[in-house]
């Protein structure tokens, strides 16, 4: 039996409907609903749309993944009706951070669905208490002193926007871009992303381009490089990012 076929059936067993109880909610016949549990054929896209938006479940991770092997108490939210990714916990049932390394992390907006991409992500605990859902994402840029190439961010997973506090810094998975790391500024219907090294103009991207967003928790330095080995772009940055800081004490100042 192929994955959707278990997972239509999966997902109605969990709501405790019968094919008939399904069927009347997808505006349906009964027998179709049989068709695609029994694998003889699967919905059409209108049909896959309507049950994503019925069980919550993302349309590729009814597709791609096998959702009886999680609880369903295991994923998270985004908006009303996607359920994004898997969570994984260790051995003491306590959620993972999950570590998207940089070679991991060319393959992470087809994977973020996917519980075979994620559970072969290492894990790491951090020695203090967090809150939330956390993963680590790799820094591939100069674009936000003083985090060089080679760090990661921690990120806390944010379900809504809502309460997003403007140029709090994150990270944001976008459908074109992949992993990127900046100030974020809420805008009607996008959002405005800025990068603490001046060089890089601010850019905005439309919500219906953002997969996820990670807010800000710590983040972790996995390089030696000394500071005398920065180059000519990282030092134009500090002494701009200084010279803003110093017109900021001075407002204040006065």
């Amino acid at each position: 039996m192929r994955k959707i076929a278990r997972n239509i059936k999966h997902l109605r067993t969990i709501q405790k409907w019968s094919q008939e109880q399904l069927a009347a909610r997808l505006d349906i016949p009964r027998a179709r609903i049989g068709s695609y549990e029994e694998g003889r054929c699967d919905p059409p896209i209108d049909t896959l749309v309507n049950m994503s938006n019925l069980f919550h479940v993302a349309i590729d991770a009814m597709v791609k993944c096998d959702l009886t092997k999680l609880d369903r108490h295991t994923f998270a939210k985004a908006g009303d009706n996607r359920i994004l990714f898997p969570i994984v916990v260790d051995q003491d049932n306590q959620d993972a951070i999950e570590v998207v390394t940089v070679k991991a992390s060319a393959g992470y907006l087809q994977g973020y669905a996917d519980p075979d991409y994620i559970e072969k992500l290492p894990l790491m605990n951090l020695p203090f208490a967090t809150q939330g859902k956390l993963r680590a994402f790799p820094i591939m840029g100069d674009s936000m002193p003083p985090l060089k190439p080679g760090s990661y961010v921690i990120g806390q997973y944010v379900e809504s926007l809502s309460q997003w506090r403007d140029g709090t810094t994150g990270i944001v998975i976008t459908k074109d871009e992949g992993i990127v790391y900046k100030r974020i500024y809420r805008k009607p219907k996008k959002l405005e992303l800025h990068s603490d090294n001046t060089l890089y103009a601010p850019y905005s991207i439309s919500m219906s381009e953002v997969v996820e967003v990670w807010r800000f928790v710590c983040s972790l330095q996995t390089t030696d490089q000394k500071d005398e080995e920065i180059n000519l772009s990282h030092i134009m940055a500090s002494m701009q990012i200084m010279q803003r800081d110093i017109q900021g004490l001075k407002k204040q100042m006065s």
